[in-house]
């Protein structure tokens, strides 16, 4: 809404209003924004839900320190939720498809992961809202998202242009300041709809899910909704149940998706960026620049709240938070066009995922050949492995940040490196 008053004082000559069209500018303005809202809301949604007595009923699992955490303040998901969304509906294009998307995500797996804290806290059911209801909610949203990455005519792509000159950063930034629409740069072809999405350490880096279809004799590619929809409904719910898995301990699922989030944000600004897209021969996706401050609306709101979450943490997010935490990762991966990234980018997601699918899978494959159930992992997520060995859970948390930090590093030099 600010952006809106400050582009009609741009219009009408108001000195400095100008400064609002700058993404760099209200990106820094929404992360402080949110670290703002995040750190001072959070305070003060704390004491009320002391005072209500809302508090997280620990299950007994024989972990140190786990009896201590009994009657913490929980669905602070809330907290990151508001402090995301406020910087959003003041600095953002409301009318960007992208932002909205985004919005609908937040929201939406924000109530279904509330949802489940509900019950839990008030229905005293401590299993929650159950594995099939939430997959269901994750699929509805991945439904929205792949038809509208497929089908909405702003959903669009720019190429490089069959025989556009390879410039150099400042060559291609003076021919875009020479032209009229800075949206179509002569560099890039027009822009188009296309699913085609970047494929890491490969040269020839980008794959069009079309193909997926070629051998149905589906040439124009009008039947590949059938198998992108799908790809993205999958993303979606793995992402985000991996975020919610990651959310065992004390500051580990904020302070390893704020990393996550900064990886996002650099993927977007170059892919929304004609000057960076043309120096890393990327695809240049319109308009994308308004997620870049979207996302680092999230990353003040996940550094805000992990002041209040780190250990020992007065708050918990609750699946209010992780699962709305993992679907926006997921959703932003795809509409950058990043998806096939996330193995790399969202490893401790991956890793909590994966070891609880060995522990469970290998679990019962021996009570069914031996009798007797046996583990792989100490306990899962592994998380929980490590504490089961005898490591402080603050240090586990440190090791994942690192973990998560070194990977985002290793997806961005994805793009130079193939």
């Amino acid at each position: 809404m600010l952006y809106y008053l400050f582009q009609w004082l741009h219009k009408i000559g108001m000195p400095g209003s100008g400064v609002f069209q700058y993404i760099s500018f209200r990106s820094a303005t929404a992360f402080v924004l949110a670290l703002f809202v995040s750190m001072f809301f959070g305070k003060s949604f704390i004491r009320l839900m002391r005072r209500k007595q809302i508090g997280e009923s620990v299950r007994e699992l024989g972990l140190a320190g786990q009896s201590e955490k009994a009657g913490t303040p929980t669905m602070g998901g809330i907290i990151i939720i508001a402090a995301i969304l406020l910087p959003v509906l003041l600095l953002c294009q409301l009318k960007n498809i992208y932002v909205l998307l985004m919005i609908f995500t937040t929201l939406w797996l924000g109530l279904l992961g509330f949802a489940d804290d509900y019950i839990k806290v008030f229905k005293h059911n401590k299993e929650g809202l159950s594995p099939r209801k939430k997959l269901i909610g994750q699929i509805f949203l991945g439904l929205v998202v792949g038809a509208v990455m497929y089908f909405h005519p702003a959903a669009v792509i720019c190429e490089k242009a069959t025989e556009a000159p390879v410039l150099t950063p400042v060559e291609s930034a003076l021919q875009v300041e020479n032209q009229e629409n800075a949206q179509t740069p002569k560099i890039f072809g027009e822009p188009h709809q296309s699913i085609k999405t970047t494929i890491p350490f490969v040269k020839n880096h980008e794959i069009d899910y079309s193909k997926l279809t070629r051998w149905m004799g589906d040439e124009s590619g009008k039947w590949s909704f059938l198998f992108f929809i799908p790809i993205i409904v999958f993303i979606i719910a793995a992402v985000s149940n991996g975020a919610n898995l990651t959310d065992g301990l004390d500051g580990l699922a904020t302070g390893t998706t704020s990393v996550i989030a900064v990886g996002i944000a650099i993927l977007a600004y170059v892919s929304g960026n004609v000057v960076f897209a043309n120096y890393l021969n990327i695809m240049y996706i319109p308009n994308i620049g308004e997620l870049v401050i979207f996302v680092s609306a999230v990353i003040g709101a996940c550094l805000g709240f992990y002041w209040w979450n780190c250990y020992p943490a007065q708050i918990f997010m609750g699946d209010t938070g992780s699962l709305m935490l993992g679907g926006i990762v997921a959703v932003s991966c795809i509409i950058i066009r990043k998806e096939l990234l996330i193995p790399i980018l969202c490893g401790v997601y991956l890793a909590q995922s994966v070891s609880v699918m060995l522990q469970v899978s290998y679990f019962k494959y021996t009570k069914k050949r031996y009798g007797e159930g046996r583990r792989i992992f100490l306990m899962a997520p592994l998380h929980h492995h490590f504490q089961k060995k005898g490591m402080h859970e603050a240090k586990i948390v440190q090791h994942f940040i690192i973990i998560s930090l070194l990977l985002a590093v290793l997806t961005v030099v994805t793009l130079k490196i193939r």
